[in-house]
């Protein structure tokens, strides 16, 4: 974990020393920098914040050079503190500057500062220690998940076209990881996914839900993939799933019979190593989901 005074010193290298402005300074405004200039204009490839009273510049970085250009300084902070933190290597945990630190570093205003943490906060990218400090935060899906529940509940009159758009994007990410699911499990044995898959029949039988089982399975089944995004990906789906579902009323429980039959069959399916079967018991696992949409 990277000390305060190494972080101090990477963000001065970071920013070359960005102008700075007085106290008192107003709103600003983004301008790009001419390919030629004059002297005491800011060099190319940064980003030049013009506010009433001076001039702010603050270097591309890694994250900045992918984005489009800020048009307030809060926006242009955001882009400088992203940049830190991937210039600096940091990872999830390890402490930020204080925000006295980010104004004299960045140049920038106490409100600027303050405004972009709190956005950063939303995004999970900074998280707020108070008495501790500011630290990287576990930049997670969750303010996606939050934006795709509000989505699919924004227009209840639709006939929950939100909610069955996110069952149609789960089926679609199942059904295109079949290969590698199916790849992975091929003649694997594992006793978590049998007691999950047991479970699941158990709780169908009762007539109870098995939201948890449900969960676990689907992330035991991508945790041998190389690629953990797909992992994330699922897990971000759903939680969405989950949480609008409800909305739908009790299930029934003939289709939560029809649930724990088709997890099984997706599991017997990948320990075949048939795609062509995982993809059918995919179907089968959504069927009634979708019918109760339509």
């Amino acid at each position: 974990m990277a000390s305060n005074e190494q972080i101090h010193t990477a963000v001065i290298t970071m920013i070359d020393r960005a102008r700075t402005v007085a106290d008192t300074e107003k709103s600003s405004t983004v301008s790009r920098s001419p390919a030629s200039r004059a002297a005491g204009t800011p060099p190319r490839n940064e980003t030049s914040i013009t506010t009433s009273v001076n001039e702010v510049v603050i270097p591309h970085g890694t994250y900045s050079t992918l984005m489009a250009s800020p048009v307030t300084q809060a926006e242009a902070t955001i882009t400088a503190i992203k940049d830190f933190i991937l210039g600096a290597g940091l990872q999830v945990g390890d402490a930020l500057p204080t925000e006295s630190q980010l104004c004299t570093d960045l140049g920038v205003s106490r409100s600027s500062v303050r405004e972009a943490v709190r956005t950063l906060v939303a995004l999970d990218i900074v998280e707020v220690r108070h008495g501790h400090g500011m630290f990287v935060g576990r930049v997670s899906m969750r303010p996606m998940v939050e934006s795709l529940v509000f989505r699919g509940l924004l227009n209840p009159g639709d006939d929950h076209r939100g909610l069955r758009d996110i069952v149609e994007v789960r089926i679609t990410l199942d059904n295109a990881l079949a290969e590698p699911v199916t790849q992975a499990w091929k003649n694997r044995q594992d006793t978590e996914l049998d007691q999950i898959v047991a479970q699941m029949d158990t709780h169908a039988q009762k007539g109870e839900l098995f939201t948890e089982q449900d969960r676990r399975f689907h992330m035991r089944m991508l945790e041998p993939l190389d690629n953990h995004l797909f992992l994330h990906l699922t897990e971000a789906f759903w939680a969405v799933h989950t949480l609008t579902v409800p909305l739908l009323g009790a299930p029934r429980p003939e289709d939560m019979l029809s649930a724990a039959k088709a997890h099984r069959a997706m599991l017997q399916a990948a320990r075949d190593g048939d795609a062509q079967a995982y993809r059918q018991a995919t179907t089968q696992h959504y069927a009634p989901l979708l019918a109760a949409l339509t």
